[in-house]
């Protein structure tokens, strides 16, 4: 009886489950976006949070650069110097160019 449910649920699913061989580049787990707020998670245990909205804004729009380079393989520091015209930085493109030529098919 257990068996024959499983087996209609997946059945009626089939589409769905199916879906991965059309998309292999999707994960079948969610560890990437775990890990992406793990940052995030210890920040805020650490400090305790933020004491206004703006300065949590900041955090999680910092939080959410350094995971982005990370990803891309740029050092956070090399991007922020670029950007910011320091005298001797690398000179990186805006993050948006890595993130499309990454997206794009081979």
């Amino acid at each position: 009886m257990t068996l024959d449910r499983l087996l209609a649920r997946l059945h009626a699913n089939k589409a769905e489950l199916l879906m991965v061989l059309e998309r292999p580049e999707i994960p079948l787990h969610t560890n990437g976006s775990e890990n992406d707020i793990r940052g995030h998670v210890t920040r805020r245990k650490i400090s305790a949070g933020t004491r206004s909205e703006t300065g949590r804004d900041c955090r999680d729009a910092f939080l959410s650069l350094a995971k982005t380079c990370d990803k891309l393989g740029i050092a956070i520091w090399d991007y922020l110097g670029s950007r910011f015209k320091v005298v001797g930085a690398a000179i990186i493109a805006p993050l948006d160019f890595y993130v499309r030529a990454r997206l794009r098919p081979t």
